[in-house]
């Protein structure tokens, strides 16, 4: 039992808890009519905010596996993928409150100032509601592609963050670095959100945590990969690194992609079950795991879920999950 005091702070706490959905942004769900329903519905549904990825190509012969897969081949909803800010930019025309996030956009296939512009823009226009997620990449081909070395990423990734907060925050832009150079200079809009538009990076490795807090970005964009110990472990390093760094540990936020795996029937074998993955039920009781460990956003993906292709069937089930978060 809860004393009252325990109660209240308790829901205190749950009631920060935001939740997200992915859009129909990818294979044959990728239709004006379907953003348009589907971002309508989320926003009247009560979901916080609305999110989109990034995929430039489906590599016939790829050279990087995708690690999500047995076999390293690539969803072939990857084959049509929208735009993510283009995307972004049309839903904020129907709705009116609703976060717009990214997760994530991989900053090294573009250029600080370019793509620190179009996310403004997107802030101006939506009147503050972009979130930006941001990573490095994975796939050699999209590199190739966008015509960037496939070295040297980390040290090329610093310099991108230090140049776009300078884009969204300076009155006079200038930068000189190894990778990235702009010359004095005005450049707008600015974004409406301040200091800058929410920067969470996506990643699993220790150089992606310890960036965060180096460069004092909003926090992490991450995926349970493994038992919930191991994302627990995960946000409590960058609580450490944080620490370390003689920074606040609070200022750090986690933003989670999950993907949830419903059934009809609880897992009643010997397998640990992976989270997010079973009843109704036992993902909720995942989502309130997640909340206890200080997450405060999680985003419900539905690509490749056996729901993605039908709308309805997709809003009503994550409302059922909403419920276990509010």
């Amino acid at each position: 039992m809860f004393s009252g005091y325990s109660l209240i702070l308790l829901i205190a706490f749950e009631i920060i808890l935001k939740v997200g959905i992915t859009l129909p942004q990818l294979g044959k769900q990728a239709t004006r009519e379907n953003l348009i329903q589907f971002a309508s519905k989320a926003e009247e549904s009560g979901f916080d905010s609305v999110w989109v990825l990034e995929r430039l190509l489906w590599p016939i012969n790829p050279r990087t596996p995708y690690v999500a897969t047995p076999d390293g081949s690539l969803p072939l909803d990857y084959q049509n993928v929208l735009d993510p800010l283009e995307t972004l930019s049309f839903v904020a025309a129907q709705t009116q409150q609703i976060s717009l996030g990214t997760s994530v956009i991989d900053m090294l296939f573009h250029n600080p100032v370019v793509l620190g512009r179009r996310i403004a823009s997107l802030d101006v226009l939506s009147e503050g509601r972009a979130i930006c997620g941001l990573g490095i990449g994975w796939s050699k081909d999209e590199y190739q592609a966008s015509n960037i070395p496939f070295k040297n990423r980390g040290k090329r990734a610093d310099e991108f963050l230090e140049a776009l907060k300078r884009v969204w925050t300076d009155d006079v832009v200038e930068f000189k670095g190894e990778y990235y150079n702009i010359p004095a200079s005005k450049i707008g809009p600015k974004p409406i959100q301040k200091p800058h538009i929410p920067i969470y990076m996506g990643g699993f490795s220790p150089a992606t945590l310890s960036r965060i807090v180096k460069y004092d970005t909003n926090g992490w964009l991450g995926v349970p990969l493994g038992p919930l110990e191991q994302l627990r472990t995960t946000v409590n390093t960058i609580s450490d690194l944080a620490t370390k760094g003689n920074k606040d540990p609070n200022s750090f936020k986690v933003i989670l992609l999950t993907y949830p795996n419903i059934s009809d029937s609880k897992n009643t074998g010997r397998d640990q079950r992976f989270p997010m993955t079973g009843t109704i039920e036992e993902v909720g009781n995942d989502i309130r795991e997640f909340n206890s460990m200080g997450i405060e956003h999680i985003v419900f993906g539905l690509f490749f879920s056996p729901l993605y292709p039908n709308i309805d069937q997709s809003i009503e089930i994550s409302k059922q999950l909403l419920q276990y978060a509010k």
